[in-house]
């Protein structure tokens, strides 16, 4: 496009385009956008009869354009834009209708341009508007010209003030041509950088192979003929490049010189040999009504545990980390724990404690999980750590101490001491109005961490746009499990093209687990709340990370874990004579009426920006806009040329994530550092404990593995767009070796505007592995597209985890570009199999279930600081009972095993006649003072149990509806998905019906605290469907394996496990 065009929309999404041309409101109406699916493509929408009708316009080799109209009519080629849309006003051109009308361009509010961020400067000009090219360059020449008599040149060796003068003279006349037509290689001032570096290239030259053999030296596995031959060789190459190279060698040789520094005083591959220290609790155990004093000390480097009287006391009494079977928190006391542990064959002791208080549980907690993942016999992790933090720098340098923010120090969910000395697998650093070069800046964070952990952490990868930056840093064991480092930036500064404003973004895999992180820098401005929004979802659009494969999903699809962090500058949204009232709010630190007006959250529940992401609770103070050198006084004036302006104190820096569904994410950190002062912002931390799939090794036979594919039947979209269009169905997965797509659907017209799209066949996909172990760690990723032009309108996704043992019904929203577009359900399931799921390293740590009913807050609803509901993304139900279940025979169930009861992966509990059941959630894990004090009224509101709020167009009846003999569907004990640890919350139950309420067994931690209630033993098992072998828990006494339980008289029944919870000899049940 040469020339400014009205009806040209450039990169506008497609819902958009349908908004506009609903608006305009008249048959003929169009516009044109950039195609969604095809680069350098473009999309022409036309409204007839308030449908809209896209047809793609495709280039050709010769750049030649067209369109794709109707079969039968010609098709015809045009040069530019400007030329199609004319011809196209003309009828019977193969389109619905004719262009008539064209649609305008919605007018941008201009940001204002802060007078403290200014793009960089660029030398004046002295063209005239309408002089010619030739003019244009002589103006050029003669400022440099002219630049050149005032500079003192005495310095300067005669012949390169000859070069000098001579290409100002010249050659950038000939250099300004080339540029003008579209050749930037600049050959003028390439000659006289290749004249000038003479000498300086024939040194490098002469240096490069001395720095190899020293390089290999220090790193023998450097392969000799890594290029530095080749460089040192070729005089051919820019001066500028080699240059980089040769910076880049010493770089390299300083850090391997470093390490082995480190490694000659003790440390090995980076590690101390003894790297957490040894760390004594005290606590309470309560015998025989009478409380006495103990010891706990753990060894987390050699993996024991001692029991002690006394602080000083003897140390023979201790269990290795291979005993420990499980550690169980209380509800109702917060600092209480029980400790389940294997004292001699046969026998398992309970132990309970109680804490000075829950921080210190929680650190012993850490340290323990820490010993079990140190001491695992698996060869490749299944859970890591992860921080991430942020912090705007207010363009000053770092203090010198900086550790409190690495060590989750300050206010807000912090990390007890006792944790200090455990390091997180990944360190992610945002920062934004960054001063700093990058490799200063990642050699200061190296430096803290060095010191903190006695690591050195590896350089994962970094990226700067201008003043913003993100670090990524792994341990150095991680090395070989990082692959596929990508990184990428948006600009969302004034008008898009300056990056004071916009994100930097890195991705890699860690084994088979996709990983995410975008620091971004949003525009600031109470009143630019819609001007935040716009850039989060260019950032969303633009933003090239991840795998290039999944070009339809945007990156909230594309990662197993996806962390956006940075400085949204969303503010809290009052008058600013309440200034003073909010100052004083934050000093009794009631957060929660202010959090109430915080634009990201209102923002949030809208749904329209972060769709299905969570965040932490947040119970800190605002972290913007303190006065500098102090944390006690915000100051919430500043004073401009057109007055007076507020910035009123508000949580602008922020870290959320998304996670796929059913996956192991806690996050055990939320706060911000008191000690670090100089920027007007505080910076922020959080850190994360997220589950991982490594690479798999089948232990089953091939010949004896299960066959036949992942079946997804009965799908039906409801799309919430005008289109008049078909549209199929892609699949894609990392267990498949291709995607997969579908017949077109059937649409049906709703009366609300929407279209009903079904799509009835059974789709059977055949991934590259049929371990029913492997597949219960993927996911299906789901588009629905449009036949005519290939884009999407909507993407979701499927956990298979959540078909574990049988048939299951699922409801995905579909999104597109960060907007809802729609919903799909259907049905899916998976090869049958009798295999024992793998017990996982997250599973250590369970959550005792309190007596109290209530909600449980999980992976499909959050409760967030507004007391209101926010969709997730997705939930599962039991499929109805006319629906035929493929696998099933007249076998009856395997006998024996541990009867997970009928609970589906939505938290939901169903009795034997499908009524939903009250649980109790989770525990407030209430790591800071002031968590109670701060919680308002409208925290305690009644919440619903359903994981996603039931779509009016997707409705199914529980499967024992009417039947009430037949006994539920076995169903999967979900171990993990994404959740936060809060209080537990009164529930309202969803059915009328009365049902019977039983004593709920303890819910694991990964479980989100969703207590776990099974229904009693059916009198007859579901044919077909094997009795699923769970991960031990010792949780209550009846939860012990058979051999160690009473025997059994002759003749009579076992009692159900969860129906007669009896205290064996071994120990105390939990109560």
């Amino acid at each position: 496009m040469q020339s400014y065009q009205p009806w040209c929309h450039g990169t506008i999404s497609r819902s958009k385009a349908e908004d506009l041309l609903s608006k305009a409101a008249r048959d003929g109406s169009f516009l044109i956008r950039a195609s969604e699916s095809i680069q350098g493509a473009y999309a022409l929408c036309v409204l007839y009869q308030n449908c809209v009708y896209t047809y793609r316009i495709l280039p050709n080799v010769d750049k030649k354009l067209s369109v794709q109209a109707s079969e039968g009519v010609p098709i015809r080629f045009f040069s530019v834009l400007t030329e199609l849309v004319e011809a196209y006003y003309s009828p019977n051109m193969g389109l619905v209708t004719h262009l008539q009308y064209p649609v305008h361009r919605e007018e941008e509010v201009d940001e204002e341009q802060e007078s403290q961020i200014l793009p960089p400067q660029l030398p004046p000009r002295n063209f005239a508007g309408n002089d010619l090219r030739e003019s244009d360059s002589m103006s050029l020449s003669e400022t440099y010209l002219m630049r050149l008599q005032h500079m003192d040149l005495s310095t300067i060796p005669e012949e390169h003030q000859l070069a000098i003068q001579e290409y100002f003279r010249t050659s950038v006349s000939l250099d300004a041509e080339q540029v003008h037509n579209g050749f930037p290689n600049l050959p003028g001032l390439n000659k006289l950088t290749m004249a000038i570096c003479k000498n300086l290239n024939s040194e490098i030259s002469r240096i490069l192979p001395v720095l190899e053999i020293f390089h290999r030296m220090l790193d023998q596995q450097l392969s000799p003929g890594i290029g530095l031959k080749q460089i040192s060789g070729d005089l051919g190459q820019s001066v500028p490049f080699r240059l980089e190279q040769l910076t880049k060698l010493l770089y390299s040789i300083e850090d391997k010189a470093k390490s082995s520094m480190f490694e000659s005083v003790g440390c090995e591959g980076g590690h101390r040999k003894s790297l957490i220290p040894l760390v004594t609790f005290e606590v309470k155990q309560e015998s025989l009504g009478i409380s006495m004093k103990m010891f706990l000390k753990v060894d987390v480097e050699n993996g024991k545990l001692y029991l002690k009287k006394s602080k000083d006391g003897p140390e023979d009494k201790f269990f290795m980390h291979n005993k420990i079977l499980q550690l169980v928190k209380s509800q109702k006391m917060h600092a209480k724990l029980v400790i389940v542990a294997e004292k001699e064959k046969e026998k398992i002791l309970r132990r309970e404690f109680v804490f000075d208080d829950t921080k210190k549980r929680e650190g012993f907690c850490q340290l323990l999980q820490q010993m079990k993942n140190k001491h695992s016999e698996k060869p490749e992790p299944d859970m890591i750590t992860v921080f991430v933090g942020t912090w705007n720098m207010g363009n000053a340098g770092p203090p010198h101490n900086i550790d409190s923010w690495f060590q989750c120090k300050g206010q807000g969910k912090t990390r007890d001491d006792t944790a200090d000395h455990i390091p997180h697998d990944f360190y992610v650093i945002g920062t934004q109005e960054d001063p700093l070069g990058e490799r200063e800046w990642a050699d200061t964070v190296k430096s803290v961490l060095r010191k903190i952990t006695n690591i050195t952490f590896k350089q994962v990868a970094t990226h700067t746009l201008w003043n913003i930056r993100i670090v990524v840093l792994a341990k150095p064991e991680h090395e070989n499990r990082i692959s596929h480092v990508f990184s990428d930036s948006v600009k969302t500064g004034i008008a898009n093209t300056l990056g004071n404003k916009g994100a930097v973004g890195v991705s890699f895999m860690f084994n088979r687990s996709s990983f995410g992180f975008v620091n971004s820098h949003l525009t600031s401005g109470s009143e630019k709340k819609l001007r935040r929004n716009q850039n989060y979802t260019n950032i969303l659009r633009f933003v090239n990370l991840g795998d290039k494969k999944l070009n339809p999903f945007d990156i909230t699809h594309r990662f197993t874990h996806l962390f956006w962090l940075g400085d949204l500058n969303y503010r809290v949204e009052f008058p600013s004579t309440e200034a003073e009232n909010i100052v004083t709010k934050i000093r009794q630190q009631q957060y929660q009426e202010l959090l109430s007006r915080d634009q990201l959250n209102t923002e949030r529940n809208d749904g329209k920006v972060f769709l299905h992401f969570d965040e932490e609770e947040i119970t800190f103070p605002p972290t913007y806009r303190f006065e500098r050198d102090t944390r006690e006084k915000y100051a919430y004036t500043k004073a401009k040329a057109t007055g007076t302006k507020y910035n009123l104190p508000s949580w602008c820096d922020r870290v959320l994530w998304k996670s796929y569904p059913l996956v192991h994410v806690v996050c055990q950190a939320y706060g911000c550092t008191n000690d670090i002062m100089t920027s007007d912002h505080s910076p922020l931390f959080a850190s994360f404990e997220v589950g991982v799939a490594s690479q798999f090794v089948s232990k089953q036979d091939m010949n004896s593995a299960p066959q036949g594919g992942i079946q997804i039947r009965n799908c039906i979209a409801t799309l919430m767009t005008k289109s008049k269009t078909k549209f199929f169905i892609e699949y894609h997965s990392s267990c498949l070796e291709k995607k997969v797509k579908t017949i077109e659907g059937e649409n049906m017209e709703k009366s609300d505007g929407s279209i009903k799209v079904s799509f009835r066949n059974q789709v059977e996909l055949t991934p590259i592995i049929s371990d029913p172990e492997y597949l219960l760690d993927q996911h299906i990723l789901i588009c629905v597209k449009s036949t005519d032009c290939d884009e999407s309108y909507g993407e979701g996704c499927v956990a298979l985890r959540a078909a574990q043992f049988s048939y299951r019904e699922f409801q995905v929203t579909l999104t597109h570009h960060g907007e809802k577009t729609g919903i799909l359900t259907g049905g899916i399931q998976l090869p049958t199999s009798e295999c024992k799921p793998t017990e996982k390293l997250y599973d250590f740590i369970k959550i005792e279930s309190s007596d109290d009913t209530g909600s449980s807050k999980g992976k499909g609803v959050d409760a967030n600081k507004s007391g209101n509901v926010v969709d997730k993304g997705w939930s599962y139900s039991l499929p109805q009972k006319s629906l035929p279940i493929a696998g099933q025979g007249s076998k009856d169930t395997k006998k024996g095993g541990y009867d997970v009861g009928s609970r589906s992966p939505t938290g939901k509990h169903l009795n034997p006649m499908g009524e939903e059941e009250k649980v109790s959630g989770m525990f407030d894990n209430p790591l800071y003072g002031s968590m109670g004090k701060s919680r308002g009224k409208d925290q305690d509101h009644q919440q619903k149990d359903l994981l996603t709020p039931p779509d009016p167009n997707f409705t199914t009846s529980n499967a024992a509806d009417g039947d009430p003999d037949r006994p539920p569907l076995p169903t999967p004990r979900i171990r993990s998905f994404t959740c936060s640890e809060t209080k537990p919350q009164p529930s309202t139950p969803v059915s009328s019906h009365p049902s019977t309420f039983k004593k709920p067994v303890a819910p694991s931690r990964s479980e989100g605290g969703m207590a776990q209630s099974r229904p009693p033993l059916p009198s007859k098992s579901r044919p077909g469907l094997p009795e699923p072998q769970n991960a031990r828990d010792y949780r209550d006494s009846s939860e012990l394996p058979s051999k160690h339980r009473l025997p059994a008289k002759p003749g009579q029944p076992q009692p159900h496990k969860d129906l007669h919870p009896e205290v064996t000899k071994m120990g105390r049940s939990v109560k």
